[in-house]
């Protein structure tokens, strides 16, 4: 037992080292672009890093909630639509024309966020239909709801600063270092990474993942822990409304989150995730999320044509996923 420990031991630790090594070699990539080609405006200064920052909230609560989903063998495509759908719904509810107040609104956001997620985990788990297939049809119905709701155009709402300001800087001396928001996101990683290691939730995730009908014989409720795990993604996609809410100073975009489902399947699979199923990391995860923003941000400043990011995207997510074979062979 202890020679196939020493065996498989150095691969894991290579494994979860690679997320930290990505994110260091994109760093370095840039900072030399930025010491070789714009010495005045170096690429790591506190400006950049406040900004890096703020995105990488946003694709890292929904990666928290991707992961969960990916380890218990399905995929969630409708994260952006839900974003969207989240903000608007928070945005309508503060105008002067339903006058709600700041606290009834944003629980009302993280209520539409969480039964969204139930849906989705329902129509999965009954209606047994492939979560690819389901997530990308309520993609679209989540997305012309938040198209029908702020008619087709921006809201804009008054609202308390602890809403709008959720993911603004800290003040000047404070020992806060970074914005509400972004210690909101790194507690709920640790809960989370604490859930799925120490919990007997977390356990039946992975066993579903890796081999659903043995869950099931085994006598896990494979439907309920499934939907629980959308539903929970579904909650923080609401959380990540109010984020998106607060970068948009007030206002609510039905265009919001678009494409955002491939940064954030990008995110989960770089940092550990299979979509086969059965394999995670929270923690992994958020250094993906960190790293795709990272990537962004880096093609802005080197000033990166629009389609070619996509490119390097895609061509991203593709590396990671044939990495992530190679590994299971």
């Amino acid at each position: 037992m202890a020679e196939v420990h020493s065996r498989i031991s150095p691969l894991t630790r290579i494994a979860r080292l690679g997320p930290w090594l990505g994110l260091g070699l994109v760093l370095l990539g840039f900072s030399v672009y930025g010491w070789v080609v714009k010495p005045d405006t170096p690429f790591l200064s506190a400006y950049r890093g406040a900004l890096i920052a703020k995105q990488a909230a946003i694709v890292g609560l929904a990666a928290i909630g991707m992961t969960l989903v990916i380890i218990g063998g399905g995929i969630d495509l409708a994260v952006g639509a839900l974003l969207a759908l989240t903000s608007v719904t928070l945005a309508r509810l503060l105008t002067p024309e339903w006058g709600w107040s700041a606290g009834l609104a944003t629980l009302a956001a993280l209520l539409v966020g969480l039964l969204a997620g139930v849906m989705n985990g329902v129509l999965v788990t009954r209606l047994r239909l492939a979560p690819f297939i389901v997530t990308l049809g309520t993609m679209l119905v989540f997305r012309g709801a938040a198209e029908l709701i702020a008619r087709q155009s921006k809201i804009s709402a008054a609202a308390p600063e602890w809403l709008t300001g959720l993911l603004d800087p800290p003040a000047p001396g404070s020992l806060q270092f970074l914005p509400s928001g972004v210690w909101i996101v790194i507690a709920l990683g640790l809960g989370f990474a604490g859930l799925l290691r120490f919990t007997v939730f977390g356990r039946a995730l992975f066993a579903i993942g890796s081999n659903s009908e043995a869950a099931r014989l085994a006598g896990i409720r494979v439907g309920l822990v499934q939907t629980s795990a959308y539903a929970i993604a579904g909650l923080l996609m609401g959380l990540a409304g109010l984020f998106e809410f607060s970068v948009l100073n007030g206002q609510g975009n039905p265009s919001s989150g678009l494409g955002l489902e491939l940064e954030v399947v990008a995110a989960s699979v770089i940092g550990g995730a299979s979509l086969r199923g059965g394999r995670g990391s929270i923690l992994g995860c958020l250094v993906g999320a960190v790293m795709m923003t990272v990537l962004r941000s880096g093609c802005v400043y080197a000033e990166v044509h629009d389609a070619t990011q996509k490119i390097v995207i895609g061509a991203l997510i593709v590396f990671a996923v044939a990495l992530d074979r190679s590994q299971r062979k």
